[in-house]
């Protein structure tokens, strides 16, 4: 049996630029956490005493004898891309899916790191947020960018820059002290709305214009900036919040459905009572809201969006990791009764 834990993540800045159609003509760059909120993916062979060989348990529950009768795309591909068969697997988590957290990419990587457990075999992080895109990007063909499996899998607080070559990632060397205070000035809460990240994408990307480039080309500038503050002790860190404020205003333009009426109402809601600045989590359309708060506004800020959850979180650096490990012996069988 294999158990393994994956963070989400939120991305600060340079949303859009990861894409991929994008990058290779331009350079693209990100800044983006992964923090303590999980998906859990548990994965043992099936006992053969079923009429099925394969169940998998998500939001519905599967129960197949041939893999190619699979409904959930990414399970599917990943099971005939790693030739997994005769697999029990559970998928659980911290929090919702379609909420602009990435939790997709989260269960692809997850899924893979214990689809290889379970055959024995250790893989590394690159390579795991490597088989994550191929797996939803070209696979699955789901339009998206690249951020997401990448800090799934390699966790912390990253740089992660992209170009015709690939993609590298590099830790933001900030003092703990500093980092401390920015997850305590950083607020996140839950719109209660949710939507699928491809079908978001797929139409903001329609009508590409010269314009949106523009505001690509400047969200990636705004990158450069917030690694200076976070990385200079002697800037002042609320010109994070402002910088937010900034390039959530640019994202907006990138796309008709980036944000709603309700969201734009919400987000105005926070910055009236104290918010420096913030970001709505995502692909656009709903999710989570995440603003940067001074100390003295943090309750302010609570009671005027009191109507929505708010959830409390703490950066974390590890990235997908086997939890739990137990070896079993599997002999592949040419048929099923």
């Amino acid at each position: 049996m294999i158990i393994t834990q994956t963070p989400f993540r939120m991305s600060f800045f340079g949303g859009g630029t990861d894409m991929e159609n994008y990058f290779k003509e331009n350079k693209g760059a990100v800044i983006s956490t992964t923090f303590d909120k999980y998906c859990y993916i548990n994965v043992r062979h099936l006992p053969r005493f079923f009429d099925y060989s394969t169940e998998l348990s998500y939001s519905k529950i599967e129960r197949v004898t041939d893999i190619n009768d699979i409904r959930h795309p990414l399970i599917k591909n990943a099971m005939q891309l790693l030739d997994m068969h005769e697999i029990r697997l559970t998928y659980e988590a911290d929090l919702p899916a379609r909420s602009g957290l990435g939790t997709s990419s989260s269960f692809a990587v997850g899924m893979l790191n214990a689809f290889y457990a379970l055959k024995g075999k250790y893989v590394d992080k690159r390579t795991l947020a490597d088989q994550a895109i191929y797996l939803e990007r070209v696979l699955c063909d789901e339009t998206g960018g690249w951020q997401d499996q990448i800090a799934a899998s390699f966790g912390g607080l990253n740089r992660i820059n992209f170009g015709p070559d690939g993609y590298e990632v590099l830790p933001i060397i900030i003092s703990p002290e500093r980092k401390e205070r920015l997850n305590q000035k950083l607020m996140m809460f839950f719109t209660g709305f949710t939507r699928f990240s491809a079908e978001i994408q797929s139409a903001n990307s329609i009508g590409k214009s010269i314009d949106r480039d523009k505001y690509l080309s400047e969200m990636y500038w705004l990158v450069d900036e917030a690694e200076k503050v976070l990385t200079d002790k002697n800037t002042d860190l609320d010109e994070f919040g402002r910088l937010l404020n900034h390039t959530w205003k640019l994202k907006r333009k990138t796309g008709s459905r980036i944000s709603t009426e309700t969201i734009d109402e919400l987000y105005e809601r926070g910055m009236r009572a104290g918010a420096l600045g913030g970001k709505l989590l995502g692909a656009g359309g709903g999710g989570f809201l995440i603003f940067y708060v001074q100390d003295e506004y943090q309750e302010t800020v609570k009671q005027a969006m009191s109507n929505l959850l708010y959830i409390p979180f703490v950066f974390e650096n590890c990235g997908t990791r086997v939890l739990y490990y137990a070896a079993e012996e599997y002999k592949k069988i040419n048929c099923w009764r």
